[in-house]
C-alpha cells in the first residue's frame, strides 16, 4: 500500500525487500508499476526484483522465481442481493453464465487463468483493486474475483451485503515469491531462499501480514 500524503510505500513484501537489500548490502529503492507492466519491466532491466508475484509456470518462463513466502488463493465476492447469482453457487463454471459481469484486476494471475477459463460470462477487465471494488459496489459488475486475502479486506471495512465463495474447485492455489532476472545467480537465490525460510519459519512472515492486515482494518 502507498501512503497518499507521503508517497511511502509498506507492506509485507516491501519489508522482506528491504531486508533483502540489507542483507546484501544495497538500499531498496521502490518503484510504481502496474500488474500489467511487472514482468516486462523486470526483463527489461527496469528493476532488479519484482515483489509478490504468483509463481507460475507461463512467468517461470520468463523470469527466475525466489521460493514462496506466502500462499495464494482466489475467493469470488458478490453482494447477497444480487438476483443473478445463486447463492448455492460454488464453482467458477457456475458464475460463467450469459449475462454475468466478472470485475477483475488486468494483468493479474488470475486474470490470466479466468481468461482461459470464462467462455459465457463478461470478463471487466480493470486496472487496479480500487476500480474492480468500485465495479462491485456501483453494481457494474456482478461479482469480484480476486485473491482470497483482498476479497477479506474488502468484505470485513465494506459491511454485511457481501458473500464469499472459495470456488471449489480452486481457481489457483499458488506460492507467492520474488520475481528476478532469469540471469540471477544460484549464490544470490539461494541467500534471498535462506532468508525466507526462516522468516517463515519463525512466524514472522505471518507476523508481518497480520499486522499490515490490521492496520488496514483500522483503518475503516
Amino acid at each position: 500500500m502507498r501512503d497518499p500524503v507521503s508517497g511511502e510505500f509498506s507492506g509485507a513484501f516491501i519489508d522482506l525487500c528491504k531486508e533483502i537489500a540489507n542483507v546484501v548490502g544495497v538500499k531498496a529503492e521502490v518503484i510504481d508499476t502496474s500488474w500489467d507492466n511487472i514482468v516486462a519491466g523486470l526483463q527489461a532491466d527496469r528493476w532488479d526484483m519484482s515483489l509478490a508475484l504468483n509463481r507460475t509456470p507461463k512467468r517461470a518462463l520468463a523470469i527466475a522465481f525466489t521460493d514462496s513466502a506466502w500462499d495464494y488463493q482466489v475467493s469470488i465476492v458478490h453482494n447477497k442481493a444480487n438476483p443473478k447469482i445463486d447463492a448455492s453457487w460454488k464453482s467458477l463454471a457456475d458464475f460463467d453464465k450469459p449475462g454475468v459481469t466478472i470485475a477483475i484486476m488486468s494483468g493479474t494471475a488470475q486474470e490470466q487463468i479466468l481468461s482461459t477459463q470464462i467462455k459465457n460470462a463478461t470478463m471487466l477487465r480493470l486496472p487496479d483493486n480500487d476500480a474492480t471494488r468500485l465495479a462491485l459496489m456501483s453494481r457494474r459488475a456482478d461479482v469480484l474475483v480476486d485473491d482470497a486475502d483482498s476479497n477479506l479486506l474488502f468484505t470485513t471495512k465494506n459491511g454485511g451485503d457481501w458473500l464469499t465463495v472459495l470456488p471449489e474447485p480452486a481457481i489457483a492455489k499458488q506460492g507467492v515469491g520474488m520475481g528476478l532476472p532469469r540471469n540471477v545467480s544460484g549464490a544470490d537465490l539461494a541467500v534471498i531462499n535462506l532468508l525466507f525460510a526462516e522468516k517463515i519459519a519463525k512466524g514472522e512472515m505471518k507476523a508481518s501480514v497480520d499486522g499490515y492486515v490490521k492496520k488496514l482494518l483500522d483503518q475503516k
